[in-house]
């Protein structure tokens, strides 16, 4: 995590990221005119393959690059917002005092 960014800096960085794409970029195999590509990703449960056109393949890397850096940012707000949380639910918390006695015994009273 960054030196303690504020919440609305997360957002507004989050906010600048206009293009991702989620997967990996891989490399299917290299022909005798450069590399062939595919971008894998998970979709409803299921691994979904689609082929990437070499001169695409800088382009889908960057917005992959987003897609990672928009996770981060993401995980970092959370754990920011939920810090915040749980520092303001334990500074209202109150530990309960057990009601005062009396000094007088207690007496039973009869079932009649």
């Amino acid at each position: 995590m960054t030196p303690k960014q504020t919440s609305q800096a997360l957002l507004q960085q989050m906010a600048q990221i206009d293009r991702m794409e989620p997967g990996k970029l891989c490399t299917i195999r290299q022909g005798p005119e450069g590399a062939y590509y595919n971008l894998q990703c998970r979709e409803h449960g299921k691994t979904v393959t689609r082929y990437v056109p070499r001169d695409q393949a800088e382009l889908v890397a960057a917005h992959t690059a987003n897609h990672e850096r928009f996770q981060t940012l993401t995980a970092e707000y959370v754990a920011l917002v939920a810090e915040r949380t749980r520092a303001e639910r334990e500074a209202g918390y109150k530990k309960k005092t057990s009601p005062r006695r009396s000094s007088w015994p207690k007496t039973r009273r009869s079932s009649n």
